[in-house]
């Protein structure tokens, strides 16, 4: 795996675009700062700081990080986004997603990074008549062939290169990451549960998946077969704990698709589980972006997370 390359000039730019973010995050901070008022009737809450760092990878990207007050070390959580596929939409993709559900891992004492991926906002720009070229590298091609596998693979590696650079920046607990997707970034982290990385222990996808809504349409996927394949394929190695959540009414990615992607992948050997929740909103495919979506989710993946503390205790016993 490539390796970032040594940090002693990094900190700087790290310190200097948190310094900047803290006026995007001041509004932000300020009503952080009020719920200390609450701490009394939430003795359990754990007071969280927003900060926009440039994460030094061998593809540099802007993350969007929140976690306790304090110098840590914490443990850490990724958070991955989907994908858009037109150079226009990405260009115009927001800095920080899924903030509200990001906090609410902060606020249960994780560092959360939500790396927004290489080829958004400004390095959208592909102009290959004009010898431009961004440099999204997760596109599936054709439907007549798409290769799903290599682009959730990708994100994947972008994951162990945030891992890495975390852990040797002594930030986070190297042993104790989790990693969220959604969408695209949800399959992303299917593929890296087949390479069951030692640091990570605990996996949550967020309506995983490829090719959902063909041209738009509800429903139209590529190449479904071929999705359900490469699932079958990254169960077979996968031995990361997982949980699975969909909604009834996801366009992209529907019930009955979902449900063969998961018997694909536990046929192999995959270790997930997996959770049908009832339609929510519009369309139930954007369900981790809504703060209203935390209290339907949130105590699936409590339950979830507090069951891989239990087996982790019992393992050092």
């Amino acid at each position: 795996m490539m390796q970032p390359r040594s940090t002693r000039h990094k900190r700087p730019i790290c310190r200097i675009i948190v310094a900047a973010a803290s006026l995007f995050f001041s509004s932000a901070t300020s009503t952080l700062a009020g719920q200390s008022a609450d701490d009394s009737a939430s003795p359990n809450r754990i007071r969280i700081q927003e900060e926009i760092w440039v994460l030094p990878l061998p593809l540099p990207m802007f993350a969007y990080l929140v976690r306790p007050v304090g110098d840590g070390p914490f443990p850490l959580a990724i958070m991955n986004h989907g994908v858009a596929l037109d150079p226009i939409d990405r260009s115009f993709f927001p800095l920080v997603e899924f903030r509200d559900a990001a906090r609410w891992f902060a606020e249960r004492g994780y560092l959360v990074a939500a790396p927004v991926g290489s080829g958004y906002g400004a390095t959208a720009i592909d102009i290959p008549e004009r010898g431009i070229y961004g440099s999204f590298f997760s596109k599936i091609g054709r439907c007549a062939n798409p290769n799903f596998r290599d682009a959730g693979l990708a994100v994947a590696k972008v994951d162990l290169w945030i891992i890495d650079y975390f852990a040797a920046e002594k930030q986070v607990l190297p042993s104790d990451v989790i990693v969220i997707g959604q969408s695209a970034g949800g399959w992303a982290s299917i593929a890296l549960s087949s390479l069951n990385p030692p640091q990570v222990k605990a996996i949550i996808a967020f309506a995983a998946g490829r090719g959902g809504r063909v041209d738009g349409k509800p429903n139209n996927n590529c190449a479904p077969d071929k999705l359900v394949a490469a699932t079958a394929d990254f169960g077979r190695t996968s031995r990361t704990p997982m949980l699975w959540i969909y909604t009834a009414n996801d366009t992209f990615f529907s019930p009955a698709l979902s449900k063969r992607m998961h018997t694909a992948f536990s046929a192999g050997g995959g270790r997930a589980q997996y959770q049908l929740i009832a339609p929510f909103g519009a369309e139930g495919h954007f369900l981790i972006g809504s703060p209203d979506a935390i209290p339907i989710w949130s105590p699936i993946v409590s339950r979830f997370l507090d069951a891989q503390n239990e087996d982790g205790s019992e393992r050092k016993r």
